[in-house]
C-alpha cells in the first residue's frame, strides 16, 4: 500500500482524477506486467494506492515516473473482513 501526501487532492475533479490514472497507467505499461495497481482511495489530503509487486524499487520507479510522491509504502500481510468473524 503506498500512502501518497497529496494536500487537496479531495477537492480535485473528475477529469483531474482522470488525468492522474491515465499518467499512472501509462508508466505501468513502460514497466511491464510485474507491477499492478489494484485501486486508491482518495481522502482530503492523501492518496491510499493498493499494487501488486514484486518489491519497493518498482514501486518507487513508477512514483517517480509518474511525479506521484510515495511517502510511505507499507506491506499488505494480510486482508481481513467482516467474514473474518466467521
Amino acid at each position: 500500500m503506498i500512502e501518497r501526501d497529496m494536500p487537496g487532492v479531495g477537492s480535485l475533479g473528475q477529469s483531474d482524477l482522470k488525468g492522474a490514472s491515465q499518467t499512472s497507467c501509462s508508466v505501468l505499461r513502460e514497466l511491464g506486467p510485474e507491477i499492478q495497481w489494484v485501486h486508491s482511495y482518495v481522502t482530503d489530503d492523501k492518496i491510499y494506492c493498493i499494487y501488486r509487486a514484486p518489491n519497493e524499487e518498482i514501486i518507487r520507479e513508477h512514483a517517480e515516473r509518474g511525479g506521484f510522491p510515495a511517502n510511505k509504502i507499507s506491506e499488505v500481510r494480510n486482508v481481513i473482513d467482516p467474514t473474518t468473524a466467521e
